[in-house]
């Protein structure tokens, strides 16, 4: 597989078009896009997502044994979401997961899919499960759960988040949450019936999106993604992957050991901020922008959009020091924009775990 967008993108020949590195940014009016996109009647050609899939009579309790979700009963059409971790604790890749009772479907990010199959690959051991690497014949669209359900898919997958999954944990203080609203399912569709998207795009009779449209209703909602949130030293914890992407009652996997002990008895060292930029400079910063608490740098940015009600926008990791008052800025070429922090995770988020404490014993005379 490659892990670049595939070349001859068919959505180039949509009205105002422009294609860029991960597919379909925009046709035009990234805001309009996001309103059609949200009331169902846009769809999004996800050209960063691709699609593995496992076959096997053993996958869901093999995935269940190498991932951080529990998967091994996992019912036909339910969709759940895992993460791969690293030994120490380390997001490595997420994958969104629906199975059909014969296969596990996987989407990814394209430039993380090789390296997860061929770990999947590796994993196997003497199991009767087959990783299949479906990136060149299979894509994915996205859009609202009832406007993905009429495309002639293999599997849609819809997204949990913000729910609270069995075994999961929400650390999130807002209520309601701003990820309520959001509905957003993933289709598996074949090249040909891609390519049939496509067509109907380019005559006007199916109105599309590009990604930089999907990428602001993600933002708004807090919802995090391994393309910009697994920045290689992300816990899960950080960015509230515990709500729909691990289980934390299930059996060991690697990584396991880190996720339990932050959450019972530790704190994340980083917290997942929502950031509220200051919407009168045009200039929007990059990811991997320095956060600033004053002179001091407290954090990076990993996504930014802007949103067509809430306009700039971004999520950034920040040290669970850096009070929730503050008031923040963040470095653009040209200086610094102002930035208002919404709390995602508190600084207090983890232990949880109540421990009776050791009664001291008088000293001895």
């Amino acid at each position: 597989m490659t892990d670049s967008v595939p070349i001859g993108n068919p959505f180039d020949r949509v009205a105002g078009a422009v294609i860029d590195e991960r597919g379909l940014a925009h046709v035009a009016a990234p805001a309009r896009e996001q309103r059609e996109l949200a009331a169902g009647r846009a769809l999004a050609p996800l050209d960063d997502r691709v699609v593995l899939a496992v076959d096997g009579v053993d996958r869901l309790t093999w995935l269940d044994s190498i991932t951080s979700q529990a998967l091994a009963a996992l019912a036909p059409g339910v969709s759940t979401e895992l993460l791969v971790l690293d030994p120490q604790g380390h997001v490595e890749h997420a994958a969104s997961v629906i199975d059909d009772g014969e296969r596990t479907w996987l989407i990814v990010d394209r430039d993380r899919a090789s390296a997860l199959h061929t770990w999947l690959v590796r994993m196997r051991f003497r199991l009767r499960v087959d990783p299949h690497d479906l990136s060149d014949s299979l894509r994915v669209i996205g859009g609202t759960a009832a406007a993905v359900a009429e495309l002639p898919s293999l599997a849609v997958w819809r997204d949990p988040w913000p729910v609270v999954g069995a075994g999961g944990w929400g650390y999130a203080p807002a209520s309601p949450h701003p990820g309520e609203a959001y509905d957003w399912a993933e289709a598996i569709v074949t090249v040909e019936d891609a390519a049939r998207l496509a067509a109907s795009a380019a005559s006007g009779t199916q109105p599309v999106a590009g990604w930089m449209a999907v990428d602001a209703l993600r933002v708004a909602a807090w919802r995090p993604r391994a393309l910009t949130e697994a920045d290689g030293r992300a816990l899960p914890h950080e960015a509230d992957w515990l709500r729909t992407a691990v289980h934390l009652d299930k059996g060991c996997y690697r990584g396991q050991e880190t996720v339990a002990k932050v959450h019972n008895l530790g704190h994340p060292p980083r917290r997942l901020v929502s950031l509220q930029l200051d919407g009168s400079d045009a200039q929007l910063p990059e990811p991997g922008a320095d956060v600033l608490l004053g002179d001091e740098v407290v954090g990076a940015v990993t996504s930014v959009a802007r949103h067509h009600e809430e306009g700039p926008i971004a999520l950034a990791y920040v040290k669970r020091t850096t009070p929730v008052e503050a008031d923040l800025s963040v470095a653009v070429e040209d200086g610094r924009v102002s930035a208002a922090q919404e709390v995602i995770v508190a600084p207090d988020a983890g232990r949880t775990a109540s421990i009776p404490r050791m009664p001291r014993l008088s000293r001895r005379r």
